[in-house]
C-alpha cells in the first residue's frame, strides 16, 4: 500500500507540531522518520496511523483519502518502544490476540488462529516460547513478540515508533538487522521513527529528515549522508567540525587557507559556515608542506583502528573560525585518522600541528 501525506499542518496549543508536510512512500517501502525530539516525527506518524486528526492536510492510502477514516479501519499495525505487551498473557495470547477479537464474520477458526501463531513465532525466531509470559523474556524478545503481534491481523501497513529505543546498544543493533532481513522477506510498508541516525541509515530503503516540524531532505542513506541538503542535515548525520567564516567569488576563506564554495560563485563577502567531518582533515607536522590550520593536540583518545584527536586552534584566523556561541567560545576541531598512522607520526599532547580539510561543504548563514 502507498501513503500519500499532503500538506500536512497540526499544532498543540502554541506549539506548532508539522508545517506543511508533504511526503510519497511507495508500497513495500521501509522509510525513517528521523530527527530530534519535538522535530514533529511521532505526531507525522500518529496522523498516518489515524490517532490525531491533521488541522490542515489529507493522507491518502492507495490513492483513497482516510484523513477521517478511523484507526481501526486503516488496516495498520503498531510497534511500541515499550513493547505494550499484555502482561497476563501468554506470548501465544499475546499473538492471537488481534485476531481473536476480530469481528465474527472475519475471525479465523481456532485452529487457523494456532496455524498463524506459530508461524509467526517462527518468523521472529521465538518458536519455543509460545507458553511463557513477557516478564520472562529479554527487552530484545519481547519487541519481536511485539512485532510478531502486529503483524498477525496482516496489516497493509506497518508503523514502528521508536521500536529499539528502550533496548541497549548491542541488542538495538542485532533487532535492526533482523528487522531489515524481515522486512525484505514481508515487503509490507513500513514507516519506523528514530532519533537515531545510524539506526535510520543501516536499516531503511529511504530517509526522511525532520526538523520543527518541517521536511528538510528526503533520499536513501547513501544520498543524504553524501548530499545533505542543509546544515541541519549535515550536523545532524554523524560528527562535523563547523568553521565560521565569509564566501567569496566561490571561495570561503578559512585559516589561512582557501576552500571551495563552488555553489555561490556570485557570493561577495557574505556569512557562511563549512562542515567538514572528523575523517575528512589530514593532520600533518610544522613544515610538511601542506598548507592548513595552525593546531595544537590537547587530547587523543585511541580506540580500536581509530585514533580520535581534538585539536586547539593556534593562530588566530583559524581560531575565529572555530568559535561558536555568544561567548566566543573555541570549539575543539575534532580529527580522526587510523590509529597505526597516529602511532607511525609520534604524535603526543601539546605537540603543535597543521590540519587540513581534505573535503568540505560550505552554506551560506544568516549572520
Amino acid at each position: 500500500m502507498s501513503i500519500d501525506i499532503r500538506h500536512v499542518s497540526k499544532q498543540f496549543g502554541q506549539f506548532q507540531a508539522l508545517r506543511d508536510v508533504s511526503l510519497q512512500i511507495e508500497s513495500g517501502e521501509l522509510v525513517a522518520l528521523l530527527g530530534p525530539s519535538g522535530c514533529g516525527k511521532t505526531t507525522l506518524l500518529r496522523i498516518i496511523a489515524g490517532l490525531e486528526t491533521p488541522d490542515v492536510g489529507h493522507i491518502l492510502y492507495s490513492g483513497l483519502d482516510t484523513t477521517d477514516t478511523h484507526v481501526r479501519e486503516r488496516q495498520v499495525g503498531f510497534v511500541f518502544q515499550h513493547y505494550a505487551l499484555f502482561r497476563h498473557m501468554t506470548v501465544f495470547e499475546n499473538v492471537a490476540f488481534g485476531l481473536r477479537v476480530k469481528p465474527r464474520a472475519v475471525r479465523p477458526s481456532a485452529a487457523q488462529i494456532r496455524e498463524k501463531v506459530h508461524a509467526l513465532l517462527e518468523l521472529v525466531q521465538l518458536a519455543g516460547l509460545a507458553d511463557r509470559y513477557p516478564s520472562q523474556l529479554s527487552g530484545g524478545q519481547r519487541q519481536r513478540i511485539a512485532l510478531a503481534r502486529a503483524l498477525a491481523v496482516e496489516p497493509k501497513v506497518l508503523l514502528l515508533d521508536e521500536p529499539f529505543g528502550a533496548l541497549d546498544a548491542k541488542v538495538r543493533k542485532e533487532l535492526r538487522r533482523w528487522l531489515r532481513r524481515l522486512h525484505d522477506e514481508l515487503h509490507v510498508t513500513s514507516i519506523f521513527v528514530t532519533h537515531d541516525q545510524e539506526e535510520a541509515l543501516e536499516v531503511a530503503d529511504r530517509v526522511v529528515l525532520m526538523h520543527q516540524g518541517k521536511v528538510e531532505q528526503v533520499g536513501t542513506p547513501q544520498q543524504v549522508w553524501d548530499h545533505p541538503a542543509s546544515p541541519f542535515v549535515y550536523g545532524f548525520l554523524g560528527d562535523a567540525n563547523q568553521f565560521h567564516g565569509h564566501a567569496h567569488a566561490g571561495q570561503m576563506a578559512l585559516g589561512g587557507i582557501s576552500l571551495p564554495a563552488p555553489d555561490y560563485a556570485q557570493a561577495q563577502h557574505a556569512p557562511a559556515v563549512a562542515f567538514v567531518r572528523p575523517h575528512e582533515l589530514s593532520v600533518h607536522r610544522p613544515g610538511s608542506g601542506v598548507e592548513g590550520m595552525a593546531v595544537r593536540l590537547e587530547r587523543a583518545l585511541v580506540v580500536g583502528p581509530i585514533a580520535r584527536l581534538e585539536l586547539i586552534p593556534t593562530d588566530g584566523s583559524a581560531a575565529d573560525a572555530a568559535k561558536t556561541g555568544r561567548a566566543q567560545h573555541i570549539t575543539p576541531i575534532e580529527a580522526h585518522l587510523p590509529a597505526d598512522a597516529f602511532h607511525a607520526q609520534g604524535f603526543a599532547h601539546g605537540d603543535m600541528l597543521i590540519v587540513a580539510p581534505k573535503k568540505a561543504r560550505v552554506f551560506l548563514t544568516q549572520d
